[in-house]
């Protein structure tokens, strides 16, 4: 990180690009729309404890963040979604290598969360 800006500073670039995927279900939806386009309810169907608000309120800021474009079919008026190019370029680069990483490394961190939890159980029945 030699080249970015001081973690800790406001305007730090690193916190901006955090930002644009810390909510739970903002990377979600940028890999799903990674396949294509898609329609709101497709989604909603496709993605296993998301709520309908939650849903929408992730496809707008995702859509006021510029990386998802929303299309309105002229004929019937339906809506569907795909990435933005800053959207690809998001969901292809960075979150690609990051999904890589959980597959590759999720049973250590399953583990690891594992034994904080006992040891965590044991200190309060001791306590």
């Amino acid at each position: 990180m030699d080249n970015h800006c001081p973690p800790f500073a406001a305007d730090c670039a690193v916190r901006l690009a955090a930002d644009l995927i810390a909510h739970t279900w903002d990377p979600v939806v940028l890999m799903a729309l990674r396949a294509g386009r898609r329609r709101r309810m497709d989604l909603l169907s496709g993605m296993a404890g998301v709520s309908d608000k939650v849903l929408t309120q992730t496809l707008r800021r995702l859509h006021a963040n510029g990386l998802i474009v929303r299309i309105t079919a002229p004929a019937d008026r339906s809506v569907t979604y795909e990435l933005s190019e800053l959207g690809g370029s998001l969901a292809d680069g960075p979150l690609a290598a990051l999904g890589q990483w959980a597959i590759d490394h999720a049973d250590q961190v399953l583990a690891t969360q594992e034994q904080h939890s006992t040891a965590i159980g044991r200190r309060a029945a001791a306590g």
